[in-house]
């Protein structure tokens, strides 16, 4: 089973060397600790900074200089900062590559709701929805399950949606798995995960084909 860090490193495989990627607030911005050296990728904050690196070293933080979730980042060389306007044109313009978000929940046709709690006080949707309306590619990060161990991959979404049929793969505590027009096709297994506990927190149609092979992180 994986911990948040280690559904970072596995998403951090999908990037592709000058893929321009938005990453969403929780799990989504430790990605960008685990890219590989070899590659170049420009990290986009829809706060309005393109050329985000990973965390700054304790004691090394910039209070001035922030991700959309308001934790300290740091600037690669070469990085630009820009006003939300310019950002959005960036993510409704469709010239983000990748998007990766957290979600509390994600259906089997692949939608998403990661913004709001009915009953809990909220400031808004924020950029949420303008990603999942522009973005072609969208990875979402999340536990497969909630404190109450109940499936977060549902037939249907339960809470207000931020998207609808957006999602295209999922990487979560236990596996990395597809949407596909059937539901969720199981593409591997975390380390010490075996295909019966997926099959135990999916709630949504869980498709498995041949040997599932365990995840390389």
């Amino acid at each position: 089973m994986l911990d948040k860090n280690g559904i970072a490193k596995r998403i951090a495989q999908e990037v592709e060397d000058g893929y321009y990627v938005n990453l969403g607030i929780g799990i989504p911005t430790l990605v960008a600790n685990y890219v590989r050296d070899d590659i170049s990728v420009e990290f986009q904050s829809e706060n309005g900074i393109l050329g985000m690196g990973p965390f700054p070293i304790e004691g090394e933080e910039d209070a001035d200089l922030i991700n959309a979730g308001k934790q300290t980042i740091t600037a690669l060389p070469g990085a630009s900062y820009f006003d939300s306007a310019t950002s959005f044109a960036m993510i409704r313009g469709k010239h983000v590559d990748l998007t990766i978000l957290g979600a509390m929940e994600v259906s089997e046709n692949g939608d998403i709701a990661n913004w709001k709690i009915p009953g809990k006080m909220v400031k808004g949707m924020g950029g949420a929805m303008d990603l999942v309306a522009s973005a072609e590619n969208i990875i979402v990060a999340m536990m497969h399950t909630n404190r109450a161990g109940e499936s977060k991959l549902l037939k249907r979404c339960s809470l207000p949606l931020t998207g609808v049929g957006c999602v295209k793969k999922i990487v979560t505590n236990l596996a990395v798995l597809e949407v596909t027009e059937d539901g969720f096709l199981l593409l591997e297994r975390a380390p010490g995960v075996t295909v019966e506990d997926i099959k135990a927190a999916t709630e949504g149609n869980l498709i498995v084909k041949g040997d599932i092979l365990e995840m390389n992180v």
